[in-house]
């Protein structure tokens, strides 16, 4: 059991100090008036970084996280925040990656995506984690013997025959399903 907690630690710089700590975006959204001033914890693909006068907006297409305050990345984005880091950050670090922030919660801002008005949950971030997208291919279990018991119903005299046979070529006559799987990392 321990050994299984330990993979799903949350990294200390986003642990966050107060209970509660707010991780429900949609829930949030629908009065997020009452939400003011309280330390939240969300996380997604960042879309854009905007380095500003005084302060880094980044804008988070924002998902369910894991134990491990992971964005679940096959997730559907529940929507977007805007997250305000109080220094310079250079936008390569962070565009296009994924992350998950802690801070306070502002307000709400209405911008736009696109063409399309939207209201934006706007978060003081106190400190973020930068997750490493890793991919890893899952291949079936396969026999690596290129021996084959080989079972023909009939040999030449009529009779059943069993014997084995090597086939150089066994890994191109099995198939090969692999899958492709992406993970955020440490």
């Amino acid at each position: 059991m321990l050994l299984l907690s330990g993979c799903s630690t949350v990294p200390d710089s986003i642990k966050g100090s107060s209970v509660p700590l707010q991780q429900d975006l949609v829930r949030v959204m629908n009065n997020p008036a009452l939400y003011v001033g309280q330390q939240s914890r969300f996380g997604g693909k960042v879309m854009k970084v905007m380095n500003l006068k005084d302060k880094t907006r980044i804008e988070i297409a924002t998902q369910p996280l894991d134990n491990g305050a992971r964005p679940r990345i096959k997730n559907n984005s529940v929507g977007r925040i805007y997250a305000d880091i109080n220094k310079f950050v250079d936008p390569v670090d962070l565009d296009g990656h994924y992350v998950t922030v802690l801070g306070t919660i502002k307000g709400t801002e209405k911008n736009t995506i696109g063409q399309s008005l939207y209201n934006f949950l706007v978060v003081d971030i106190k400190s973020y984690k930068r997750w490493h997208t890793t991919q890893r291919v899952i291949m079936p279990v396969q026999s690596m013997n290129p021996w084959m018991f080989y079972n023909h119903p009939y040999n030449e005299s009529g009779s059943r025959s069993n014997y084995w046979i090597f086939d150089p070529y066994w890994t191109m006559s099995k198939e090969c399903d692999q899958v492709v799987d992406t993970i955020l990392t440490k």
